[in-house]
């Protein structure tokens, strides 16, 4: 028996009181960190989408896994010496991770169906050359298409090797089928330039 204030007395329960884990503390990032995050945010998270495409993302996969990308990386932003090439990595890795429980779907089903509403003549003509290059990326297996979208984004072999952790020799290589591939392609369809 327990004796409470007052004098009176209670039964002793001998059950452990639940426990609740204290609230997780999310660390507070400094209004500097925001800013900085933020304007690297508006800048890349469009090229990050693109670059994911160009592996064969549908849109929306691609919006979904930059998203999920953009996330960690704020969580890691004080750690990450170079945001451009740390979101690309990860956001390459998080697409192959996806790609490897589903089904690979047709070239045709990747490409931006958005229609091209109060559209320039030359945005049209932009889009329409952008569906091309999806398509015959489509044709390549996925490590030259991965290769290629690096070298799209502007990389260089040695970089790209050190980000894909693979030898320069092996990007120059990926690399060097892939436009032998594309450039056979272009030449059994000289009409679709």
């Amino acid at each position: 028996m327990v004796e409470r204030p007052g004098g009176s007395t209670r039964p002793t329960d001998h059950r452990a009181a639940p426990t609740v884990p204290p609230p997780r503390r999310r660390d507070v990032l400094s209004p500097e960190t925001v800013a900085a995050f933020s304007d690297f945010y508006r800048k890349e998270v469009g090229r990050l989408v693109a670059f994911l495409v160009w592996q064969g993302a549908s849109v929306a996969d691609a919006a979904d896994v930059a998203q999920e990308t953009m996330r960690r990386a704020l969580e890691q932003w004080n750690t990450i010496r170079s945001p451009g090439p740390w979101t690309r990595r990860v956001a390459s890795r998080e697409y192959a991770r996806r790609m490897a429980y589903l089904v690979e779907l047709p070239a045709d089903d990747l490409a931006d169906r958005t229609p091209l509403l109060r559209a320039s003549a030359s945005e049209i003509a932009a889009w329409e050359a952008r569906q091309e290059e999806l398509r015959l990326l489509g044709h390549l297996p996925s490590r030259q298409r991965q290769v290629m979208a690096w070298t799209l984004e502007g990389y260089q072999p040695a970089e790209i090797a050190e980000q894909l952790r693979m030898t320069p020799e092996a990007v120059r290589s990926s690399l060097l089928k892939a436009r032998r591939t594309l450039a056979a392609l272009l030449r059994e369809e000289p009409d679709r330039r």
